[in-house]
């Protein structure tokens, strides 16, 4: 019987918010993967891929996944390339559903707007096309992951949860 949530889905979708409030809602301690990484590590993601390279950061976050994806009773915020390494997805799958938060690029890009110096990859000439270009590379990825794929876009926080919570109560392989 499955027991955690994992949230997978790009930037901007909402995975940290929305992981904050089902913790709070179903009593389940949240976690937030890259959060876990840059205590480990003592330095911050943006550090990270600056000073020891993406490959590093990768392999970070498949010990942390590893790690999590122990647990029990969590809400797990992923990061957004987490989805990249099969590893990753299979440990995960072994106790989590897994959630896919999906969003238009527009707003992603809103949301992320404010998050100057916080977004490695976004740190180009075009985050626009950029964005675009990752999302496209990306979806197969979060489709074959997902359990449950909701839209983040135009919901609010707590219709969004509501109807995550409500799919949840579907699921037979699910202990909520």
């Amino acid at each position: 019987m499955r027991t955690n949530i994992a949230l997978i889905g790009f930037m901007g979708t909402g995975k940290t918010a929305m992981g904050q409030l089902l913790a709070e809602k179903l009593g389940r301690n949240f976690v937030e993967l890259d959060l876990l990484i840059e205590r480990k590590v003592g330095k911050s993601i943006p550090e990270i891929f600056q000073q020891d390279g993406e490959t590093t950061f990768r392999e970070l976050e498949i010990e942390a996944t590893r790690e999590v994806a122990q647990g029990r009773n969590l809400v797990i915020a992923c990061g957004g390339g987490v989805v990249l390494n099969k590893i990753n997805t299979d440990r995960l799958r072994q106790n989590a559903i897994m959630v896919y938060l999906t969003a238009s690029p527009e707003v992603i890009l809103k949301r992320v707007a404010s998050e100057a110096g916080q977004r490695p990859l976004l740190e180009v000439d075009d985050p626009a096309l950029t964005v675009r270009d990752m999302l496209r590379f990306r979806e197969p990825f979060y489709e074959r992951a997902a359990d449950i794929t909701v839209n983040t876009s135009n919901l609010d926080i707590n219709a969004i949860s509501e109807q995550i919570i409500g799919k949840l109560k579907e699921d037979e392989g699910f202990d909520l």
